[in-house]
């Protein structure tokens, strides 16, 4: 699997703000094939910073019903929660080396 093709995207919500202040964690939207490992080589090839720990979580296909006749998809998706070592270090999206 190709390095820029692992991590999809990072995700920039209010959990993940205040995630990224309080615990040096960061939550990027991976491929659904992607593993612990890939996503810590990925992230230390492309932002040079050392990865502490990686958790991946599994998001379930959900619908949602809007005037009792119509449906809509929200797709299945693959979040990773990377933890950097250093307190001091910060991912900045950017640049991309």
């Amino acid at each position: 699997m190709r390095l820029y093709n692992i991590i999809k995207k990072p995700i920039f919500t209010e959990k993940a703000s205040s995630m990224e202040l309080l615990k040096n964690c960061y939550i990027f939207q991976v491929d659904s094939s992607a593993t612990k490992i890939d996503v810590k080589k990925t992230v230390f090839e492309i932002y040079w910073l050392e990865v502490a720990s990686v958790n991946i979580v599994k998001t379930v296909e959900k619908y949602k019903h809007w005037k009792k006749w119509i449906q809509f998809k929200r797709r299945a998706t693959k979040k990773a929660y990377v933890t950097l070592k250093d307190k001091k270090s910060k991912i900045d999206f950017s640049v991309i080396k």
